[in-house]
Parts: structure tokens; C-alpha cells; sequence
């Protein structure tokens, strides 16, 4: 039997008593490829997994859908209906995705508790009830800004312009993007649309005029010290990653203009037209102009422009929009004279996930107005998991607008009934074959669904899993997708797929066959080792500790080192027993052996699913075998009576962990 654990006296992480999980929204016009499943979904899907085995799955909600508005999906509508791809209308066209979306997902064994839809079902009307009362909340709380500001217009089509419509250079000083739309490019920098260098047209191909429209803007620059507060408390979060800090902190600096020095002498001619300013260094044979406000800059730029004065503007706050006069957008409400606007894309889909968990509470039979237990209580944490490139609106835009849902006065530290800011699990990039891959740039990547014709669903969850995508941006090397592959090298996704299908398969046929052969199919009674079970406590303190510091690529390789340690000690004591046949101590080797696969599958759970519900299935335990609760229990304890106890006979060749058909020679 297990003796009683030391575990008790040791420091264990915190986790919430209820969590949700949110993954990054696709968008509705496309199909998924392999960076949302192993930059976001895997990660996100794991830690949802290991939470409900480790604080209840009655405890955890794991929500995400499909992003239906938006200019993007407009075009990508026009494109393929014009071209004769799709007949149908546009909610035809979403839907279609959606469903398509919610395919691979099942496939890749992502356990989301809804993938739900911004644009349709119940989902959608909750989404824009949730929106008009953010809305007319931030308006009453006074951190809303009605603007005029100028957008492109089509003179061709007689149509304005917005998003994808329009396309560009990005103005932001040191944007490495290759694509600016109409007041974001595709890297998330933000600007005023008027500030888009070389604009054309996606309809006629034509510079586009600029006409003055209204939109509803938060405040966002009033939020930077809260901002700077929220900051400070993530730098000391054990989860912290240095580069999304670093990320975020670029946007408080002051309103800033990027001038090459060989313009000097034409600024000089012009210095005292210019509102008060203060000249600093800059980067890469650049001086940087430095203003009080946003007004002086925009009014700077402007005269900047009149005189033919090329220049770059810098990441700083600037006012955050909230609505458009998109057609297809979630509608919002009139407020003050403003009327028949919708919302933006960015912000709606910020609190598409508060929306989402409604929906889910309501079709469990809940009061949709249970979602504040999750999302505004301080018994409950919000994991958010998002790619680098959006760190900009989950970061400062989203905390800043839930802060502004408080009242008039706003904290980073909101009270138990407020909207808590949510922690962002922000991954680097995944390239494709160390590039960065994208649907409409120049580097194609593989679809989803595609990989799975040469991959098992638990082989690729695993290998996502392992990369490392917290520290740096990695790169996806599949070897029958890599033309310049080496046919004598292996493939490197695999190593984590071997690990399955050959070592951990290994260990836990090792087991049930030895059992079937020399015990009758029972587990022998007896006593685990104690340094087995001092072993196995150190790995799932281990495991833990890095599934709550959010270093999943460590949290593999915990696991990874242990099933390793599983054959390394069965083969050892098997040698001894081809040299003398000692009943002893093969029972002695099965009975830890057991408890080992016991440990390393309760870990492996979260990451290979299908593999580990079958062992369980084998071992005839129910659920509670997962629980966290019961995580240093041995087989024992689920197990009181050996001899009554049956388990599932495994046949001869039979795989917890199987190969894909076309991997013969792994």
C-alpha cells in the first residue's frame, strides 16, 4: 500500500476555485490551419484539461467560436463568391466555416465546454445584449469619446472603406509588416487611418478618398496609470512572460514622431511652426519628436505632411474604437445622436468570451446572469490564450475596458463583483519550417485537418506542446510536408509521438501482459518501493509546479523523463531475471511498474487523452481516477481488493498509443 504522503508538508501552487479558459477566435472565412491548433488551441485545451482534473471539471469552463464580422470576412466574401468558390449568402459563408471549424477541433480532441458563433444561434443574441449594455455602461461612466475622424472612401463604388478594404504600409516606426490596412496592420499596431502610407483600394485598385465619420472611441489614454498598475501586478505572476511585459510597456510612451536625420535640416526650416516638442535619439539614423499630448502630434503630423516631411509614429495610447458603420457587424445602440452604427470587430470579439460562457451557463439550465461568478469574482480566474500579435487588444484595450466598466473612478484592482482582468497566456510565434506563415501572405501554411493524414491527433498535441512557445517562436518541421528534409534524418515531430506509441505503449503493455501471464490478470498484492513513491511525488510536484508557472514545454519534459525512468527500471530488473527466475521480484517490478504508469498517465491526461482514457478504461476505474485529489493515491487505494478486481484483458498487439497508418518506418 501507498504510505501516507509527505506531499502535505511541501508548498503547493495556488489555483482559483473556478476557472475560465478562453482560446483566440478564429475568424469566419477560413478554414483552421496548424497555428491555431498548436499556437493557441493545444496549450489552451491542455491547461483546460489539467484544471478540471486538478480543481474539478465542474469548476472549469473552456469557451472560444468563430469570429463572424468584420471587414475581412466581407472581402474574402466577395472574393470567392465573384470568383464562382461559394454561392450562398454571407451568414451561408460563416456558418459553413464555423461548422468546418468545429470539425477539426473535435478532431484534435479539443475539449471545448461551446464553440459558439458572434453572428448566429443564441450565442449571437446574447453577444449583442452584452454589447449594448458595455456600450451605454461606458458611456454613463464617462469614458467614452464621440470622433470625427476621416475614412477611406471608394469614389469608384461609392462605398466606404473599412479594414481589409484597404491596403497599405503600416506608419508605426520599426513595423516590419507587410501589410497595413485601414487603421491596423496585420502585426496589431494601431493608427488613424489618414496615417496609412501609399493606401489603395481592394475594390477598384484606386487611392481612396477621405470622408468624416462618427464613432463612439474609449478614452484609452485616460487608463494608463490603472494600466501601469495592471502591469506591475502581472511582472510579479510566477506565469509572467518577460516579452508580453515588454510588449505592452512600449504603448506608455509619450506621443512620439520618428524623423530620418537627413530630414534635419527641413525640419529646422519648420521647428517653430511645429506644437511645443522635445528632440531625442532614435534608432537606425532616426531622431525621435517628442509631444505633451496627442493633439500636438496629430497636429505635428500634419504640418509635417504639408511640407513633405516623411515621418513614422511611435507606439503610444491612443483613443480606442469601439464602433463603425460596417454592415456586417454586430449591431449597437444609439446613443446620444449617434445611431445605426455597429461595433468593430476587436472589441466585440473581446467580450465574445463573457457572451459565450453566458450561452454555455443557459444550456446547462443556469441563469444566464451567473457568467459574474466567473468572470467578476475573486474566487475565479480568467486564463485568456492568444498569440503575440494581439497582445495589444487583450493587453491595454480589454483590461482598460473592463476597468471602465467599475464607474467613473477605475482600478487595477478591482472589488469582488467587478470584472477581474483576466491573465494572458500570450505564445510567440509557430512557423512553418522556421517561417512565419500566414493565409495571405507569401508562406502558405498547412491546414488542420491536412496534418492529420500523417499524424495521430495525440502525436501533434504533444509536440505542440512541447515547443516552447512561452520562451521564443519555434519552428514546425513535419517531414512529409518539408521539402528540404533529410530522408536519413527522422522527423521531428515525432520524437514526442515515439514517446507514446513506443516507450509509454511499452511501459503499460509491459504491465498488463506481465500481470495476465504470472497473476491470473490480478494485481499482486504487496507494498510500493519507497523510493518509487518518493520518486513519483517529486514528479507530480514537479508536473504541477510547472503547469502553474505556464512552462508547458518543462511540464513535458517531466513527464517525458519519467516514462523514460519506467522501462529504464523494468528493463534492468527483467535482465536480472533471464539470469535467475525470482518471483519475487518480478512482483515487486510489476507492483511499482503499475504505480509508475499510474503517475505518468494521470499526467499525460491533459496532453494525449485518447491514449490515457484507454488505459484507464483497461485498468476498469471510473472518472474519479483523474482527480487531483487523488493524485499520490496509489492503484491500491482505487483498488482495496486485488482479488475481486478486474481488469480489462489486452489482447495480444493491442495499442494504447497507435501509430498513423503511413508512419511505418517510425
Amino acid at each position: 500500500m501507498a504510505d501516507s504522503h509527505s506531499n502535505e508538508k511541501k508548498s503547493r501552487p495556488p489555483f482559483p476555485k473556478r476557472a475560465i479558459i478562453t482560446g483566440g477566435m478564429p475568424y469566419g472565412n477560413k478554414d483552421l490551419h496548424f497555428g491555431h491548433i498548436g499556437g493557441v488551441f493545444v496549450q489552451a485545451d491542455v491547461f483546460a484539461r489539467f484544471l478540471r482534473d486538478r480543481i474539478g471539471k465542474e469548476n472549469v469552463i473552456f469557451v472560444s467560436g468563430t469570429d463572424c464580422y468584420g471587414s475581412p470576412i466581407v472581402e474574402h466574401y466577395r472574393q470567392v463568391t465573384a470568383s464562382g468558390d461559394f454561392k450562398g449568402t454571407i451568414d451561408d459563408f460563416v456558418k459553413y466555416n464555423h461548422n468546418r471549424q468545429k470539425e477539426v477541433l473535435e478532431a484534435y480532441e479539443i475539449s471545448l465546454n461551446l464553440f459558439a458563433a458572434s453572428s448566429f444561434s443564441r450565442s449571437n443574441e446574447i453577444h449583442q445584449e452584452l454589447g449594448a449594455e458595455i456600450l451605454k455602461t461606458l458611456h454613463k461612466n464617462g469614458h467614452l469619446v464621440k470622433l470625427s475622424t476621416r475614412q477611406f472612401y471608394d469614389k469608384e463604388h461609392e462605398t466606404f472603406l473599412n479594414g481589409r478594404q484597404v491596403l497599405g504600409q503600416c506608419p508605426i516606426q520599426g513595423c516590419a509588416s507587410e501589410k497595413g490596412y485601414a487603421d491596423e496592420c496585420d502585426l496589431g499596431h494601431q493608427y488613424e487611418p489618414h496615417e496609412l502610407l501609399n493606401p489603395k483600394s481592394t475594390l477598384s485598385g484606386k487611392k481612396p478618398e477621405m470622408k468624416e465619420v462618427t464613432n463612439w472611441y474609449l478614452r484609452l489614454p485616460d487608463f494608463i496609470e490603472n494600466l501601469k498598475d495592471w502591469v506591475s501586478q502581472v511582472e510579479k505572476l510566477d506565469s509572467c512572460r518577460v516579452f508580453v511585459v515588454k510588449s505592452v510597456s512600449e504603448f506608455f510612451e509619450p506621443p512620439t514622431i520618428h524623423i530620418t536625420l537627413k530630414q534635419e535640416d527641413q525640419l529646422n526650416e519648420i521647428a517653430d511652426k511645429l506644437p511645443p516638442f522635445e528632440r531625442a535619439e532614435g534608432k537606425s539614423k532616426s531622431m525621435r519628436l517628442v509631444f505633451k499630448t496627442l493633439e500636438h502630434r496629430e497636429k505635428a503630423c500634419d504640418i509635417l505632411t504639408e511640407h513633405e516631411i516623411r515621418f513614422r509614429n511611435g507606439k503610444t495610447l491612443v483613443p480606442f474604437r469601439l464602433t463603425g458603420n460596417i454592415e456586417w457587424g454586430l449591431p449597437a445602440p444609439d446613443i446620444d445622436d449617434v445611431s445605426g452604427l455597429t461595433f468593430w470587430v476587436w472589441p466585440e470579439s473581446l467580450w465574445a468570451p463573457v457572451s459565450f460562457t453566458s450561452t454555455y451557463l443557459e444550456q446547462q439550465g443556469q441563469p444566464r446572469e451567473n457568467w459574474k461568478d466567473w468572470w467578476c469574482s475573486k474566487d475565479a480566474q480568467v486564463y485568456q490564450f492568444i498569440g503575440e500579435d494581439n497582445v495589444y487588444f487583450y493587453g491595454p484595450a480589454e483590461m482598460a475596458m473592463l476597468m471602465g466598466m467599475q464607474g467613473s473612478e477605475t482600478t487595477a484592482f478591482p472589488k469582488d463583483g467587478d470584472f477581474q482582468l483576466p491573465q494572458l497566456v500570450v505564445n510567440n510565434h509557430i512557423l512553418f519550417l522556421d517561417k512565419k506563415a500566414s493565409s495571405s501572405g507569401s508562406v502558405k501554411p498547412p491546414m488542420a485537418r491536412d496534418l492529420l493524414e500523417h499524424y495521430t491527433a495525440d502525436q501533434l498535441r504533444a509536440h505542440f506542446f512541447s515547443l516552447g512557445l512561452n520562451k521564443r517562436s519555434v519552428g514546425f518541421r513535419p517531414k512529409p510536408l518539408n521539402p528540404a528534409a533529410n530522408e536519413k534524418e527522422g522527423d521531428p515531430v515525432m520524437k514526442e509521438g515515439n514517446l507514446l506509441s513506443n516507450v509509454f505503449n511499452r511501459a503499460v503493455r509491459s504491465c498488463f501482459y506481465t500481470m495476465q501471464t504470472y497473476y491470473n490478470g490480478k494485481l499482486p498484492k504487496g507494498a510500493i518501493s519507497q523510493e518509487v513513491l518518493s520518486e513519483a511525488e517529486d514528479v507530480i510536484l514537479k508536473f504541477e509546479e510547472a503547469m502553474y508557472r505556464q512552462e508547458f514545454n518543462q511540464a513535458i519534459t517531466v513527464v517525458d523523463n519519467y516514462i523514460r525512468a519506467i522501462n529504464k527500471r523494468w528493463t534492468a530488473d527483467m535482465n536480472i531475471l533471464k539470469e535467475k527466475e525470482d518471483d519475487q521480484l518480478r512482483k515487486q517490478t510489476l507492483i511499482d511498474a503499475f504505480h509508475m504508469v499510474k503517475v505518468a498517465t494521470t499526467l499525460m491526461h491533459p496532453i494525449a487523452p485518447m491514449g490515457t482514457e484507454m488505459i484507464r478504461d483497461y485498468f476498469n476505474l471510473g472518472e474519479d481516477f483523474w482527480s487531483w485529489d487523488r493524485v499520490f493515491d496509489s492503484l491500491y487505494d482505487f483498488i482495496p481488493d486485488t482479488e475481486k478486481h478486474e481488469f480489462k484483458f489486452l489482447e495480444p498487439r493491442v495499442d494504447f498509443f497507435e501509430k498513423h497508418p503511413s508512419q511505418v518506418n517510425y
